[in-house]
């Protein structure tokens, strides 16, 4: 962890670093291929696809996937952090990750028998949720800890290699099922089939509900290659029993470190509060978007694939405004515009742009966003993308201005913990204002909430002068 605040420029005329190992490419690629389960799944086709299309109303849908984040949050909050601890202990990482993708696999491949009126209950897409949830986190802890045996020295970047991959093998999906199975007989464009790909029927809502199947044989390719490529940790010889116990101290260990950095207690005290808002943005935006605008797969997934694309210029943005404004009041900034984004979608409708009333004529006569009101909920989405990534990255920098290098891997290790203490709070709140309001926007509105909680404590957190 220490690695994330070493200075990463190279002198002119340094040796190059050396090519990544095939471990790395192989870690950085489980990593490419399970990032689908979330950008196709939970945030833009398929969670959609039931809110708008199987659950009783929008409203209802938003308020189960909610209650189903929310049940996921308060199990992976009490397991992952000390599963990391005892992993550590124990040694090897791929049994348990073998383990756990076993698992997810038929979770997600069950997706696809979830129709409006089918055979799956509303009870049975809420434990699918909550567990293919809760064995993704799991799968998180699992493969980051083998991050530092695949890379083989060059940790950074073999992590930024996952990241990379994992964007681009989402869109990659997006856009194969964007061209193979929603747009065919939808234009008349030279590079689209005529008709969907393999019989695929659209008025069966297939190409949402391949996803889960897309997704389930994604993770299985991501599985095999770590096993083939990457190598395990040694085994320790502790005991399961004996690991937990000194797992659970560690952790107790790690909490009594922040006595001694009060800055840097209170920035993760904030980075809890604003993230889990921002989290909970990212992840149900897609099933606003549905269930407000009416949206179905085809407007889904050219949605995700702009978002996911704005949500790269983010990143690219977050380094500039930390060197011209300082990380803190980057974060600050970030904060407030995702805040006003958020605003302005919960202001926008049908007939109406961030409040404004709109004419519901159609602009061009395109297959999609056609409106005033469509292209706005985009443009305010788009901003609160940008916004929500660059805030991801200035955080990270601010936690390494605030504590001294040497404190690093301790405190990185509290803010991955800070990260899924509370990731629970957001999908409450969300599922508690939809049902209170009964509708998709009051739910929303209490997100708003958590960002201005956490602005306000991001305020009170000091920077050193040296900085």
């Amino acid at each position: 962890m220490s690695s994330l605040v070493q200075a990463a420029p190279a002198a002119r005329g340094a040796v190059p670093p050396p090519p990544l190992p095939r471990s790395a490419w192989c870690w950085a690629a489980f990593e490419g291929f399970r990032n689908p389960g979330v950008v196709l799944i939970t945030i833009y086709v398929f969670m959609p696809y039931y809110v708008q299309a199987v659950a009783a109303t929008p409203v209802e849908g938003q308020a189960l996937v909610a209650r189903a984040g929310q049940i996921a949050g308060w199990a992976v909050a009490l397991t992952a952090p000390l599963m990391g601890m005892v992993v550590d202990r124990l040694g090897p990482r791929k049994p348990g990750l073998t383990l756990v993708v076993a698992g997810m696999i038929p979770l997600f491949w069950a997706l696809w028998f979830v129709t409006p009126g089918g055979p799956v209950t509303p009870a049975m897409v809420m434990a699918i949720i909550v567990g293919k949830s809760i064995l993704f986190a799991w799968s998180e802890v699992l493969h980051n800890a083998l991050l530092v045996p695949a890379a083989h020295g060059q940790v950074s970047r073999t992590s930024g290699l996952g990241l990379a991959l994992g964007n681009a093998t989402s869109v990659a999906f997006l856009l194969f099922v964007l061209l193979a199975f929603s747009l065919p007989g939808q234009v008349d464009w030279p590079f689209v089939p005529a008709q969907p790909l393999f019989g695929v029927d659209q008025a069966a809502y297939e190409p949402a509900r391949l996803t889960g199947p897309i997704v389930a044989v994604s993770l299985a390719i991501g599985l095999a290659l770590i096993l083939w490529g990457v190598p395990d940790a040694p085994a320790t010889g502790e005991r399961l029993g004996s690991a937990l116990k000194k797992g659970f101290a560690d952790l107790t260990a790690m909490l009594r470190e922040l006595k001694t950095e009060r800055e840097a207690a209170k920035f993760l005290a904030a980075r809890m509060l604003y993230v889990d808002g921002k989290t909970a943005i990212l992840l149900f935006s897609g099933v606003l978007a549905a269930g407000t605008m009416g949206w179905k797969t085809l407007e889904m997934l050219a949605y995700g694939i702009i978002l996911s694309i704005l949500a790269v210029a983010g990143g690219l943005l977050a380094g500039r405004l930390d060197s011209r404004l300082g990380p803190r009041n980057a974060v600050l900034l970030e904060i407030a515009v995702t805040a006003v984004a958020l605003l302005c979608l919960l202001g926008t409708r049908p007939d109406m742009a961030g409040w404004i009333p709109v004419s519901t004529l159609p602009l061009h006569d395109g297959p999609m966003f056609r409106t005033p009101a469509e292209l706005a909920f985009i443009g305010f989405a788009g901003v609160s993308a940008i916004s929500i990534t660059a805030a991801y990255a200035s955080s990270r920098t601010l936690l390494t201005v605030l504590v001294r290098p040497e404190r690093a891997g301790t405190f990185f290790g509290l803010y991955a913990l800070s990260g899924t203490a509370t990731m629970w709070l957001g999908p409450m709140l969300v599922a508690w204002g939809t049902i209170a309001s009964g509708s998709q926007q009051g739910g929303f509105a209490t997100v708003l909430a958590l960002l201005l909680a956490g602005f306000a404590l991001l305020l009170t957190v000091k920077v050193p002068r040296h900085h």
